[in-house]
């Protein structure tokens, strides 16, 4: 047989020999002959022994030198037919996700999530840190003003009342006093909510390399502050019904009167009381991400309660864990700064009042002093916690989206363009459905 190279192997084109048949001499065992070697590829165009040229890269038949003369090695190339191979160079290898900022572009996992919440008040702490601890001082002025105010003013006028009269005095006082203190609640949900709304927007302009200051970040919570505020007044108000039903089932069971029926009320407020409490932990992860959609997708209100629905479906447990691990860190923290400060401010006030005698004013000095410290500490350590807090569940909110919805691309995208100098660049965490939630 002939191979398609145009080389024929030795022996092909003759029949094969019979028993007993002698074959003919090898070409080396000829007279006069000598040895010749296989031939390898003629340069195209140039004429084989035979007469006829070889196609670029076919070698000649076994035994036929090249058109030079010279037989070419068995195994090597002619000079003018080698052929230098390209050089090796390493194997295509694994490409890292960008990183521009905070972290990098790629699903996140739950040890990321928590480090990123901390380096988001590392790296622009006068932002973050600062906007909070100035709301705690703003929280601390309001309550002592109204609180503090109030109660001074209306127990002043029990001393002054008629003796058959304190009593009555001193109850409206009591009512006046608890009254107050709903300014201070109420603002305190008010600033609490803008808190969260900023330091959202905060991580995710982390995360694609940019930080801003407090007048651009309140300027990207233009047209977002009143959804965000309705929903913290929606918590607000779940949270006291919720207290009322409870309360409700244990008056319920001192109304119905006698041993019997204080008991089932008592009983019946701690089932209820466990229950509202494990329905409100399940809500309260579920719709944990409602703040991050109002601000980055810019929804409404019922739009990013969907949102926040699909995105924590399939991922609730990984989503109680991070809320839950940052809340518990945050309360130890704060128990571990202010206790030793409030113990060794009552040392110290009993040292220096061995009689007992608590209204020197040595004492009301270092009393206050304690309280004023063990403030300070718990209003340093909220102040973080609340940026760790709200950058956690911004985080969860990415991770959701770049699992679910490939967000990372568009991220690298954007970045891509913004580096290039490309301007007028849309918004890369507006939802694709507009202000609409996301079709089923």
């Amino acid at each position: 047989m002939t191979d398609v190279d145009g080389w024929a192997a030795p022996g092909a084109g003759r029949d094969e020999p019979r028993w007993g048949e002698r074959l003919p001499p090898a070409p080396e065992q000829q007279p006069g002959g000598q040895h010749q070697p296989t031939g390898q590829p003629t340069p195209p165009g140039q004429p084989t022994p035979s007469g006829q040229p070889t196609p670029y890269g076919q070698p000649t038949p076994f035994g036929q030198a090249t058109p030079s003369g010279q037989p070419t090695p068995y195994g090597q190339q002619a000079p003018w037919a080698q052929q230098q191979p390209p050089a090796p160079g390493p194997p295509p290898g694994w490409t890292p996700p960008p990183r521009p900022g905070l972290l990098a572009l790629r699903p996140f996992t739950f040890g990321e999530v928590l480090t990123g919440s901390f380096q988001v008040f590392r790296r622009n702490p006068r932002t973050t840190f600062g906007t909070a601890l100035l709301a705690q001082v703003v929280l601390l002025v309001v309550t002592l003003g109204v609180t503090g105010g109030t109660a001074a003013a209306a127990f002043s006028r029990v001393d002054s009342a008629l003796p058959q009269d304190r009593d009555a005095v001193a109850a409206g006082a009591v009512a006046v006093t608890l009254l107050s203190t709903i300014v201070p609640l109420l603002l305190s949900v008010v600033v609490s909510a803008l808190l969260q709304g900023l330091f959202v927007l905060e991580t995710s302009r982390q995360l694609l390399g940019q930080r801003l200051r407090l007048g651009g970040l309140w300027a990207l919570t233009a047209g977002r502050r009143g959804a965000l505020l309705g929903w913290s007044a929606l918590l607000t108000l779940a949270y006291l019904v919720a207290v009322a039903v409870v309360a409700g089932v244990v008056a319920l069971g001192f109304v119905v009167g006698g041993g019997t029926g204080i008991a089932i009320g008592i009983v019946s407020g701690l089932l209820a009381g466990l229950g509202a409490l494990a329905v409100g932990v399940w809500l309260s992860v579920q719709l944990s991400l409602v703040p991050s959609a109002l601000m980055l997708e810019r929804l409404t209100l019922g739009a990013a309660v969907s949102r926040s629905w699909r995105l924590v479906r399939g991922s609730f447990w990984r989503t109680f864990g991070v809320v839950v691990l940052v809340l518990v860190m945050i309360q130890v923290a704060t128990q571990v700064a202010s206790t030793p400060i409030s113990l060794l401010a009552g040392l110290l006030a009993g040292a220096l009042a061995p009689t007992g005698d608590l209204t020197s004013p040595t004492v009301l000095v270092v009393t206050g002093a304690g309280y004023l410290l063990t403030f300070a500490v718990a209003a340093v350590v909220a102040s973080i916690g609340s940026v760790v807090q709200a950058a956690s569940t911004a985080l969860v909110y990415v991770d959701r989206r770049i699992r679910t919805e490939g967000l990372d691309l568009e991220l690298v995208r954007h970045v891509e363009r913004r580096d290039a100098g490309q301007a007028d660049l849309p918004d890369p965490w507006r939802s694709p459905w507009g202000d609409a939630a996301p079709p089923r």
